[in-house]
């Protein structure tokens, strides 16, 4: 057995140079000059490559030879693979069924609820889209203009129901079985995605009535006429019920998304959604989809590699140790140890990725089962990545509002995300009170 390295914080220098970039320049891009969307303009690949070029400056007594041996060994680890094959999985399925039963669902359940509940729908079809589809950009780009057609129609406040749209992306995303947080939660700690699930869940549920109580309090306020309308077409649902269900019961992941990549390619086909050929389109442009994902994935695998055996986790690990001690200590060390890195890159999969091996560490020292450090690294990036007023989710919302014609900033919408900030306090909860 190989000798642990010495701690070494110095050979956290690539990780500083990456966040510094990567931080910085998006800062300047999207409140220095006013770039729409300029934190995502950054080619964060390009920003990993700098850092893995100064780690593998780093360390004179390692030739480059070695260095490439210890960034092989990062990246062929078994569950690095694993997280790139269900990545590519999950593409071809989102690539397969198509979006646009998501605005089936809202339009169906806003037709069935009353109107002064329209908000608390949109907040039930955020939660429930997002779960089936694995994003929650892609469900606030689909389901905000519902909204602020339901703001517009019904005479509730347009911050409000962007608000609920947004906390029940980011609900659904946590739990969803096809998420790329998930799916790195689970390959970094090594767990089946149920076990995640199930423990996820004890944490999820608990948050969202609690934020569905809110909204219904302050909708009973409000005075509110109709809600718009719009087609329906639930056929397009089946692929995703179906995958829920095979989540749910345990079935392995890969065979979960056979078989909604099978159920969405019938349906899609029968019904005249797509032809044959652009079918095939489909899933490539799904899978091309993640390619930024996978290429991350790998070049934080690699640069983990060399940090690790410059000893860089060792003196990670000897800071938590000081700061955090016993078992709740390093629930929480995880815990804040992603959020830090979501404030950083404004991208809860890059954090969970970055944090992952750290984080396999600590729950080894500490006796932290791999499903709860799981769904600790998800929930702690989902409450950032929820409320941060520069995550893509926020600046997706304001910009489709905009688009629409409607002023708002997310200083309008903070305030209003009931779900990110109970899922901090049901989280804590969970780690004070939770079974060791």
């Amino acid at each position: 057995m190989s000798q642990k390295p010495k701690a070494n914080p110095i050979a956290l220098l690539p990780i500083a140079v990456f966040l510094v970039l990567y931080l910085g320049l998006g800062i300047i891009f999207e409140y220095v000059l006013k770039i729409e969307m300029g934190f995502y303009s950054i080619p964060i690949v390009v920003a990993f490559l700098v850092a893995v070029l100064v780690a593998c400056l780093q360390n004179r007594s390692v030739s480059f030879d070695e260095k490439l041996e210890l960034m092989a060994k990062g990246v062929g680890d078994k569950n690095i693979m694993t997280m790139i094959l269900i990545f590519l999985a999950a593409g071809v399925f989102v690539g397969v069924t198509g979006r646009s039963s998501a605005e089936a669902v809202a339009y169906f359940l806003l037709q069935l609820a009353p109107a002064r509940l329209a908000v608390v729908v949109l907040f039930i079809v955020s939660c429930f889209v997002s779960m089936a589809m694995g994003t929650s950009v892609g469900t606030i780009t689909l389901i905000t203009p519902i909204a602020v057609a339901t703001a517009q129609n019904s005479g509730f406040s347009l911050p409000l129901c962007v608000a609920s749209v947004v906390g029940g992306a980011m609900f659904g995303d946590n739990l969803s079985f096809i998420s790329d947080t998930t799916i790195a939660a689970c390959s970094s700690q090594g767990c089946e995605m149920k076990d995640k699930f199930r423990t996820n869940f004890l944490i999820a549920l608990p948050a969202a009535l609690a934020a569905m109580a809110l909204i219904f309090i302050i909708s009973m306020r409000a005075d509110v006429s109709t809600v718009p309308t719009g087609d329906i077409n639930l056929l397009l649902l089946i692929p995703y019920v179906l995958v829920l269900i095979g989540g749910i019961v345990g079935l392995n992941v890969f065979l979960v998304l056979l078989i909604g990549i099978g159920a969405g390619a019938i349906i899609t086909l029968a019904t005249g959604q797509v032809t044959a050929m652009e079918l095939l389109q489909n899933m490539g442009g799904g899978v091309s989809g993640m390619f930024e994902t996978i290429l991350v994935t790998i070049l934080v695998s690699a640069l983990c590699g060399m940090i690790r055996a410059y000893g860089g986790f060792e003196a990670l690990l000897g800071a938590i140790r000081h700061v955090f001690k016993g078992q709740r200590g390093g629930q929480l060390g995880i815990g804040l140890l992603v959020g830090l890195m979501d404030i950083a890159t404004a991208n809860n999969t890059v954090a969970i990725v970055m944090a992952g091996p750290i984080a396999k560490e600590v729950s080894e020292e500490y006796g932290i089962t791999p499903k709860k450090s799981a769904s600790l690294l998800d929930t702690f990036s989902c409450i950032f990545q929820g409320i941060i007023p520069y995550g893509a989710q926020m600046l997706v919302a304001v910009s489709t509002c905009t688009t629409l014609g409607y002023a708002i900033s997310a200083f309008d919408i903070m305030p209003l995300l009931f779900y990110p900030f109970l899922l901090a306090v049901s989280s804590l909860l969970f780690i004070a009170f939770g079974k060791k």
